[in-house]
């Protein structure tokens, strides 16, 4: 293995990058309730609110009270007492809220606090960080009705320290409160805010006010509010509601998105030993929203994306992101963690649902592709970042929400499952829910329920995944001689910066076509373990169970892959079979590997040999002919789109006729490859032919045609490229921004000044951070003029997001 570069004072460019220590925040005061009035003006993009909050000191006596509020025209401040109110002397520097009490008050004490104000979300500087790109807290989208393509929505993203833009709060994770929303709005929109609707009063002056009660306590950060034209799809899990919240349009289909909700509540509740604690669970698609999902409590938000009509359906299965958010209402907003240091405790627990439901659901093979994906997600990351999953020297906190806290978190949970079993796994996070329910954890509680329940000091376990940053590198051998197989294991991960970890795992052997599994204990930079064998092993699987978060190298013969392959039956094993036999597709054997795996019963597989056969250069006409076949009839969408992708890189076989074909596939991702696929062949003629597919509903295929027209639209084009760039979204509208500004290479500089303004307005003003990036390239695309430079130095200066500043400080042209 190579070790990564290093920077100039000689440590890795992983290393840690420790910054300040950030503890949990103290809590002086505990925050019972909060009762909340609020209205909005849509022209200003202003909330105008009302809150009454119930507090007591924690502990030690307080005569001060202060509150994050940010950003907000604060009106009133007053001290409720019964129904009289007196006014409270305070101070505020847009960012909190400091108020003398009238008197010291002690923890036996209870009061409450009236604040009037008004919340301008639009006056704050947005930061952001990778998961959740914005942190306005309050969100107006298309206030003013002029954008035909986009709903007039209302809606709230409160992680991390975000809802005290719209609501005086003692906003930490280790706080938590029950509360009450009255959301005043005109008749015709609906809204949603956590718990349940206890009424709906018509006012005189065509507006109605809702009232959403939460009678459980959970943080501050999980608190919500949307409001919009939605349409509401009822569906139910024993006797609690499950809704979800629509666009009129979406109704239809809502259910096809959502409709395995009801299962996956049963599925967890039945796996964790504890039920479904909260009242209901609601979830809503919002325009525009700043991450993928976000887990409200009750009521979980999504992005647009999971809105598709039916031709869509064909290519969605968000199963995946629903899980997650539905699982983090165990863990998260029943059980919270105390402070950002322990996202982990949130975050790893909503990923590995994903495992979980995908196991229950499809089996075991799917679940370890899910999982393979998440290992590559973390390996991908720890090329230039490796910090412990739990970590309190960090720089922002926004920076917990990266690839360690995600998917190394889940596969550390699932070593931590294989380890100590099934029956343990679960009985153990039963009694840590159960025993923390409705307060804030950290590490520490989670490795007691553990040790509690296996009788196991788990100190070594949590110690090296949790609390160290890195991962093993293991170089593994393994020889036969005289009836003895032995297996050599050496860790080379830098033991400067990176523990040398304790692996208990099994080695498989299969030896005259029969398993046997060794378990083994590797505890040392390099061990050996010989096991007696009469015969030369077919194969040796290394980690036989595939749970082991590692890089691992460990060479095979061409012949042991191919056995590999066709005995093994486990994904991770078949799959890295296909990657390490893919240069050698000459061999007749090797053909014979692909050739089956283009006919596995699992979709996965078939899609990996695509994968590995892209730039195929050998002349079996068979093989081309059956990835031919998939790319017309498999019946899973992806698997046609990866056949069209790969057909794409073949230089020896004119597949024109097959994209031609593809074009009216059901599959908006297969008719988007088809034309990938034209593009890569030259087929230039096709403009008409591609112009009806302006009207579908997707904007993986308008990514697409931006592409093709790129290469071969004429100036016909430059208005469509105009009215569907409002349109696109997320990583569909950077790749349409980068299309956009090839298109414009070819038109005049006197003709581009109206896409050149609108592109300008993305770099300058977008809410996400590589939208504005994507726009940015765009003009680096369309003109390399003087005023073109001047302008793409005044965005650089001007752009105040720390990653994309970073980003542009490293762009060379």
């Amino acid at each position: 293995m190579v070790k990564p570069d290093t920077i100039p004072d000689g440590a890795p460019v992983w290393a840690t990058k420790k910054g300040a220590y950030n503890p949990s925040a103290r809590q002086l005061h505990d925050l019972i309730h909060t009762s909340l009035e609020i209205r909005f003006d849509w022209q200003k993009q202003f909330a105008y609110g009302e809150a009454t909050l119930t507090l007591k000191p924690y502990f030690y006596p307080q005569q001060t009270l202060v509150l994050d509020a940010k950003g907000m025209d604060i009106d009133q401040v007053q001290l409720v007492t019964g129904r009289s109110k007196k006014n409270l002397k305070y101070t505020y520097d847009k960012a909190r809220l400091n108020i003398s009490l009238d008197k010291t008050y002690t923890r036996t004490d209870t009061y409450q606090v009236y604040i009037k104000y008004t919340a301008k979300p639009n006056e704050l500087e947005a930061k952001g960080s990778a998961a959740i790109t914005s942190d306005k807290g309050l969100y107006f989208i298309n206030p003013l009705g002029t954008d035909p393509n986009r709903s007039r929505q209302i809606w709230t993203q409160g992680e991390t320290e975000a809802n005290s833009v719209w609501l005086p709060t003692i906003d930490k994770p280790n706080q938590r409160m029950t509360q009450e929303i009255f959301i005043t709005v005109d008749t015709r929109y609906t809204t949603l805010s956590n718990g349940q609707l206890i009424s709906a009063k018509k006012n005189s002056d065509n507006t109605r006010t809702d009232h959403w009660k939460l009678d459980k306590p959970h943080a501050p950060y999980l608190a919500m509010m949307a409001v919009g034209e939605f349409a509401v799809v009822p569906d139910k899990w024993r006797d609690k509601e499950v809704n979800y919240y629509v666009e009129p349009a979406y109704r239809n289909t809502a259910k096809a998105v959502f409709g395995n909700t009801p299962a996956m509540l049963d599925f967890f509740s039945k796996k964790l030993g504890m039920d479904f604690q909260w009242n209901k669970y609601a979830q809503i698609v919002v325009r525009d929203f700043v991450s993928g999902a976000m887990e409200n409590t009750t009521a979980s938000v999504f992005m647009e994306e999971l809105q598709v009509n039916r031709r869509g359906l064909l290519d969605a299965n968000w199963d995946y992101i629903i899980a997650h958010e539905l699982f983090h209402q165990w863990f998260g907003d029943l059980v919270t963690l105390e402070s950002w240091a322990n996202l982990p405790l949130n975050e790893a627990f909503a990923n590995y649902s994903e495992y979980l439901w995908e196991e229950h659901k499809n089996g075991k093979m799917a679940a370890d592709a899910s999982g393979l994906k998440e290992l590559e997600q973390y390996l991908a990351e720890a090329e230039n970042k490796q910090e412990p999953l739990i970590r309190y020297h960090y720089q922002d906190k926004e920076d917990m929400f990266d690839s360690h806290s995600y998917a190394k978190g889940g596969r550390v949970l699932h070593m931590l499952r294989n380890y100590v079993g099934d029956d343990a796994f679960f009985t153990a996070l039963n009694q840590y829910l159960t025993t923390h329910k409705f307060t804030s954890v950290e590490v520490a509680e989670l490795r007691m329920a553990f040790e509690d329940v296996t009788g196991e000091d788990l100190n070594w376990f949590f110690d090296q995944w949790f609390l160290s940053p890195g991962h093993p590198q293991l170089s593994v051998q393994h020889t036969y001689q005289n009836g003895k197989l032995t297996v050599g294991v050496q860790q080379l991960q830098d033991s400067a910066y990176t523990p040398i970890y304790r692996l208990p795992l099994k080695v498989s052997v299969w030896s005259k076509n029969k398993r046997t599994d060794y378990p083994v204990d590797i505890n040392k930079a390099y061990q050996t373990f010989t096991f007696d064998l009469p015969a030369a092993p077919d194969l040796v699987l290394f980690d036989g169970e595939q749970q082991l978060l590692a890089q691992v190298t460990h060479p095979k013969t061409d012949a042991e892959y191919i056995y590999q392959f066709g005995n093994t039956k486990q994904y991770v094993p078949q799959r890295e079979a296909l990657q390490q036999l893919k240069a050698k597709v000459n061999d007749p054997k090797v053909v014979a590997v692909f050739k089956a795996a283009l006919q596995h019963e699992f979709w996965q597989i078939r899609s990996d040999a695509l994968s590995a056969l892209e730039k195929y250069t050998a002349s079996d006409n068979v093989l081309v002919q059956q990835v031919q076949q998939l790319a017309l009839k498999d019946p899973k969408s992806t698997v046609r789109a990866d056949a069209l992708t790969m057909l794409a890189t073949l230089e020896k076989t004119d597949n024109s006729s097959i994209y031609n074909q593809a074009l009216t596939d059901s599959s908006y991702a297969v008719v988007a490859a088809a034309i990938d696929g034209l593009v890569a062949a030259k087929v230039g003629n096709l403009v008409p032919r591609l112009s009806p597919l302006e009207k579908e509903d997707s904007r993986k295929v308008m990514r697409a045609l931006s592409g093709y027209y790129a290469y071969f639209g004429g100036p016909e084009k430059y208005d469509w490229y105009l009215s569907t760039l409002d349109k696109m979204r997320g990583e569909d509208m950077f790749f349409f921004l980068q299309n956009f500004g090839g298109y414009l290479m070819k038109v005049s500089p006197a003709e581009q000044k109206k896409a050149i303004a609108k592109l300008e307005n993305i770099a300058r003003h977008h809410e996400t951070y590589y939208v504005r990036l994507g726009a940015y390239q765009a003009l680096t695309l369309a003109s390399d003029s003087p005023e073109m430079k001047a302008l793409k130095q005044d965005i650089k200066a001007k752009e105040k997001d720390p990653k994309l500043i970073d980003i542009y400080e490293n762009i060379t042209y």
